[in-house]
């Protein structure tokens, strides 16, 4: 049998049981009255990586699942998967090339970072005014925009920190102004369908500052110069005596690694950020006051919090933040209006993959989202198909979401009329 028919043969296999365990294991714990929001999930990861040898006993047993519980079938079905693949294609880079396999999960690692990152904002507005933001992707494209003409255009040779301040500072005021102006009536009772005007409101906003930068700056691509030089560093040096001595002469754990500098900084930005915003939201009173109105608006009223400014403050954050991945980013990509609208519908499908609501979930949503990109671009063999195929990969993953845990990994169920928990 050909390798690539033992590839679909298994592949086939695991969706079926998929199939199976994600109907069966649903009705069996409804039948016996257990909790089945996570079953589906769970008994399609564990049909895929196990077949009827792990239903079976899931099946009798109907144990309590927890995220432990969630992980680990998801992890046997990757593995399954990647066994498959590698019996398939023994010779792709993704089998045989150790350097490149590290390069690839590094790499993966890195970008879902930043895309976690850009989804916090997203999360954070929706936790506090219930309204999916359709602009995120323009602060986003805004960032980039202000730092890349304060750094290069107006002030060359400033330091960069000054052009990713501006960027924050714009986008912070625009944020603030724009849901003082239009998002406000939604909550004195003046609009008779709030869901679908926040829709419609920031949809408007999106065309507007896409085409008002177009109109003034143009359409042509800009690209900010590297902020930092790193030093080429080679980790573990040649003198470590556990590196393995390869057909070429040469001693060696991987033969590169390679991190692109302006990601690695992005990166690294962004986790200090999530860590800032953590500790903002849980040591502050501000940023309790946040999280008490995302729980409960009324009894945060009652306990003199003012909820109007609260929803103000959290969207002008969420704006910042996705203004400040873009000022970060302009270095490593060409900037042009329409550079939001990709990163938007990512961060989309983080903000489901990891829970509506949930800064934790969208920061694990975005990490999940980059391996799998990074995964699937590199396993495949032609580049170009590869690269035509990356906006698939975030599809599947919010199909596969929707269908196995519409909630999300950390979703929770809204109740008292609040939109999420931070």
């Amino acid at each position: 049998m050909e390798f690539s028919h033992i590839f679909w043969t298994v592949l086939a296999w695991m969706i079926f049981w998929a199939v199976v365990g994600s109907f069966v294991t649903r009705r069996v714990y409804l039948h016996r009255d257990l909790d089945t929001s996570s079953a589906a999930f769970v008994g399609s990861m564990l049909g895929a990586a196990t077949g009827p040898f792990g239903l079976a006993p899931l099946w009798m047993n109907t144990p309590e699942i927890t995220r432990r519980l969630m992980v680990l079938p998801a992890l046997g079905a990757v593995m399954v998967i990647a066994a498959a693949f590698a019996f398939a294609d023994p010779s792709n880079n993704c089998v045989s090339n150790g350097s490149f396999v590290a390069s690839q999960i590094v790499n993966g690692l890195i970008l879902g970072i930043i895309y976690g990152f850009m989804a916090l904002g997203l999360t954070l507005i929706f936790s506090i005014l219930g309204v999916v933001s359709f602009a995120h992707g323009e602060f986003y494209m805004i960032g980039g925009m202000v730092t890349y003409f304060v750094t290069t255009v107006w002030f060359p040779g400033i330091n960069p920190i000054v052009g990713i301040l501006a960027a924050c500072l714009v986008t912070f005021v625009l944020g603030a102004l724009f849901e003082r102006m239009f998002l406000t009536p939604m909550y004195e009772g003046k609009i008779e369908r709030p869901v679908e005007y926040g829709i419609l409101v920031t949809f408007g906003l999106a065309f507007t500052l896409q085409y008002f930068i177009q109109a003034t700056v143009g359409a042509n691509p800009v690209k900010a110069k590297r902020f930092v030089d790193f030093p080429r560093i080679r980790l573990p040096s040649v003198e470590d005596p556990w590196l393995i001595k390869t057909s070429r002469g040469n001693m060696e754990l991987f033969d590169t690694v390679s991190i692109s500098n302006p990601r690695f900084m992005a990166a690294v930005a962004c986790v200090l950020v999530l860590l800032s915003l953590l500790y903002f939201l849980h040591r502050t009173w501000t940023g309790k006051a946040l999280r008490a109105v995302s729980l409960d608006r009324e009894a945060a009223a009652i306990a003199g919090i003012n909820p109007d400014r609260m929803n103000m403050l959290a969207f002008a954050l969420g704006g910042m933040i996705a203004a400040l991945a873009g000022a970060m980013l302009v270095q490593a990509f060409s900037w042009l209006p329409q550079v939001g609208a990709i990163p938007a519908m990512r961060s989309f499908v983080i903000v489901v993959l990891g829970g509506l609501g949930s800064l934790p979930g969208a920061f694990l949503g975005g990490i999940i989202v980059g391996l799998v990109e990074s995964a699937g671009t590199g396993c495949v063999p032609d580049a170009q198909k590869a690269a035509s195929y990356i906006p698939a990969y975030g599809m599947m993953v919010l199909t596969l979401t929707l269908l196995l845990r519409p909630t999300g990994l950390f979703g929770r169920r809204f109740s008292g009329g609040a939109h999420g928990k931070l």
